[in-house]
């Protein structure tokens, strides 16, 4: 089976504190606790603002050998410019993000609902997206996430797939159900899949914004995913996927109910210090 990468979108959230981390813990340990159970996880500060070489240096020496960190790539690139006029925020980006070394993962370009006054066809959004990604250096690896739902097809798999860059699967609403999707097209489309697990963001916060538990029976879901994972893996294809507290509730439990499914020699058990520790 092939390389296994399984995290949260984050190591941080509100409830986390007490529940997954154990209570009183400061938050300049949160990183290395996670990264204790975790071997990966994907940056959502990076969405915001290139992050300092203080924060990358940070970062690096508080996670072992072999941790993995992906990153989105700033919204000022993909919301505010999308990919136009944006070539200094890009290169500044990559050239903090290398600060990370062998440690760096996949760099997640994370694309908003685009309105059809904004791009009236797929056409229309790849006539952007395919010279910017032609300028993208070869050594780093790169995703693409598109949430227009009718998106998602063939003409965007291949246009990828001829750069190696990887789809970003996504289990959210609004987009084709996962098993139905893979039944109808492949997607896989560089030499590793990025998945990400998203849930219903409106729908679980009119049930809870504490993060601190699971209050969104996934079992089925996971069970689904289990099964894809499974094959993704048969094909040698490395794999790095995130879960986002909207996904269940509480990302670390989804993350750890998917490593019991499909990879429990993997699954690494909460540090033995930690064990008796007061988490409420």
């Amino acid at each position: 089976m092939s390389l296994l990468r399984l995290g949260t979108c984050a190591f941080t959230a509100p409830g986390w504190p007490g529940s997954f981390y154990p209570k009183g813990l400061s938050s300049k340990d949160f990183l290395r606790f996670y990264a204790e159970e975790f071997s990966t996880v994907e940056l959502d500060v990076t969405w915001y603002r290139t992050p300092t070489p203080e924060m990358i240096a940070a970062w690096y020496d508080k996670t072992p050998p072999r941790f993995a960190f992906a990153a989105k790539v700033p919204q000022t690139i993909t919301h505010d410019k999308v990919l136009e006029g944006c070539g200094r925020e890009m290169r500044e980006f990559l050239a903090a993000m290398r600060g990370l070394r062998e440690k760096l993962g996949p760099l997640l370009l994370q694309f908003p609902h685009f309105p059809r006054e904004y791009f009236a066809t797929l056409t229309q959004f790849l006539a952007v997206l395919e010279p910017f990604l032609d300028a993208l250096p070869r050594d780093l690896k790169f995703a693409v996430e598109v949430r227009n739902e009718t998106w998602a097809n063939q003409r965007l798999l291949d246009a990828l797939r001829a750069r190696n860059v990887a789809f970003a699967w996504t289990d959210r609403v609004g987009m084709i159900a996962p098993k139905q999707f893979a039944a109808n097209v492949d997607p896989i489309t560089a030499d590793f899949a990025y998945i990400r697990w998203l849930g219903d963001r409106k729908g679980i916060e009119a049930i809870t914004k504490s993060w601190d538990r699971t209050v969104v029976d996934r079992s089925a879901d996971i069970a689904e995913w289990g099964e894809l994972l499974t094959e993704v893996r048969r094909r040698e294809i490395a794999v790095y996927g995130y879960v986002n507290n909207h996904y269940g509730g509480h990302a670390p439990d989804t993350v750890r109910a998917l490593l019991d499914l499909v990879a429990p020699d993997q699954r690494m058990p909460r540090p033995k210090r930690y064990e008796q520790a007061s988490l409420f």
